[in-house]
């Protein structure tokens, strides 16, 4: 039988307040989204003034990281590269900018989505939360 690392409240916790102060430091209204391996949200904020619509968007972009094990990015470049019939890949829509998965000794324990300014910089705030897991 395998083990397996998985991500606790006081994780979530301190990668939601690193995401949060990042983009607060930049004065950047975003949402922030925290999935675990599977994709499942185990946090969702919304800072003022970010759009209601990113309240959707960024945990669509965690999900997807975290189910691909691997940024989000990596689907919108492919799409944008001519591959549009990965738009009909089943069960993920955020293939935007902004999904970054949470990495533990090459193992993915879940994923931060961020939704409300420019891709890079929605990454930006994402890799910043999970930064503060050292």
């Amino acid at each position: 039988m395998q083990t397996k690392s998985v991500l606790s409240l006081e994780d979530v916790k301190r990668i939601a307040a690193a995401a949060e102060a990042e983009a607060l430091a930049h004065q950047w209204p975003v949402t922030i989204a925290i999935v675990d391996d599977g994709g499942h949200l185990l946090w969702l904020q919304r800072l003022d003034g970010a759009a209601p619509v990113s309240a959707h968007i960024a945990p669509a972009k965690a999900h997807t990281a975290a189910l691909g094990r691997r940024e989000s990015r990596v689907y919108e470049e492919v799409i944008n590269q001519g591959r549009t019939s990965f738009l009909s890949a089943p069960t993920i829509a955020g293939m935007l900018e902004g999904g970054v998965p949470i990495l533990l000794q090459g193992q993915c324990v879940g994923a931060v989505g961020v939704s409300g300014v420019k891709s890079n910089e929605d990454a930006q705030v994402a890799k910043a939360g999970i930064a503060a897991l050292g």
